[in-house]
């Protein structure tokens, strides 16, 4: 009778070890399937957002003697920075030739105050 109780006990102690075995593991693996899918949506997000960042909200050109700054898309310019190109290193002047791509306003304000430096 006591084997049998004994037993009985041994087969609750592996069927409950096995339970728990079986729950941790079914939650670490939602739990890792979660992070998973958070992490492919913050990656299409990102992707997105860099694909229309791609594209330079401002432009800086020569313009008409002086130096001119276009908005996307513009042909009439956001903005005339008073300062002849011709006080600009060559190097400087042939970036403003070819069109010196800016992408954020920060970084508009920072090559203004570059420029005045």
């Amino acid at each position: 009778m006591e084997s049998e109780k004994m037993g009985l006990s041994m087969e609750k102690r592996i069927f409950f070890t096995i339970f728990v075995a079986l729950t941790v593991s079914g939650f670490i693996i939602i739990c890792t399937l979660g992070r998973s899918v958070h992490y492919h949506k913050v990656q299409a997000k990102l992707a997105a957002i860099s694909s229309e960042s791609a594209e330079p909200l401002y432009s800086v050109i020569e313009y008409q003697g002086g130096i001119g700054v276009f908005r996307r898309g513009s042909l009439e310019p956001y903005m005339k920075i008073d300062l002849p190109p011709q006080l600009l290193s060559e190097y400087d002047r042939e970036q403003l030739r070819k069109g010196i791509r800016i992408y954020s306003d920060e970084e508009l304000k920072q090559y203004i105050e570059d420029l005045s430096s």
